[in-house]
């Protein structure tokens, strides 16, 4: 669980610009074709046919090598009634929308609960515990983070709103475990919590601290 900074203005004109919870059973031997849900938010013109920042989520139970997809494009993620918001749908930006994913006790599926501002979590949908071969059971990684992606030979675009981790910059904040009974209870930084970057000299992350940590950067890489 987490709340989430929302922008738009700084959309590619190729690529992908995302922030994300993903949840995930990674197969012994297979650490490559992981059992994986995901929900956040991702600017992808290609994908999207727009500049606009979209509600996204995604599955796979393979590593999406033959399995799974984003939003409604294939059968799996299942949407509920009366929901707050659609997978696909638009936000608003300079807002923060609050992501839950949990697996429930009662049906044993992985449920998705939606909010703006933090308030008011409901139900969006949940992803069937049938898609999956390990995370039917359990999960073994959780990441909260940023993620871009551009065409080969393209500099990377920026990420979060830009800027440097700071007080200024793109946030995740008020994260939260869910334990089998439904409780949540904080992470706590020097059990197990671990921060990673890819590119460093594009982005980079804040020391996780109260619940809360900044990332971003202005991108440019391109290898």
């Amino acid at each position: 669980m987490a709340t989430l900074d929302i922008f738009e203005t700084l959309g590619p004109k190729e690529g992908q610009i995302s922030a994300e919870i993903w949840v995930a059973n990674y197969q012994e031997g297979h650490h490559d074709k992981p059992n994986l849900i995901q929900a956040g938010w991702s600017i992808a013109p290609s994908y999207y046919g727009d500049n606009r920042t979209h509600f996204v989520v995604g599955w796979t139970a393979d590593g999406y090598d033959s399995t799974g997809c984003f939003d409604l494009k294939c059968t799996g993620f299942v949407p509920v009634n009366y929901a707050p918001i659609t997978p696909g749908d638009t936000l608003d930006v300079k807002s923060k929308i609050t992501i839950k994913i949990f697996k429930s006790k009662d049906d044993r599926d992985w449920w998705l609960h939606f909010a703006r501002g933090g308030k008011n979590l409901a139900p969006v949908g949940f992803w069937p515990k049938s898609l999956f071969n390990t995370l039917d059971s359990y999960a073994d990684h959780i990441q909260w983070g940023g993620y871009t992606s551009s065409l080969l030979g393209n500099p990377s675009p920026p990420m979060g709103n830009g800027h440097w981790p700071s007080e200024n910059s793109a946030t995740f904040q008020d994260l939260q475990y869910i334990n089998e009974d439904g409780m949540v209870y904080p992470p706590i930084p020097e059990h197990g919590i671990q921060s990673y970057v890819s590119h460093k000299e594009c982005y980079q992350v804040s020391r996780f601290m109260t619940n809360k940590f900044s990332y971003g950067g202005p991108g440019g890489c391109t290898n």
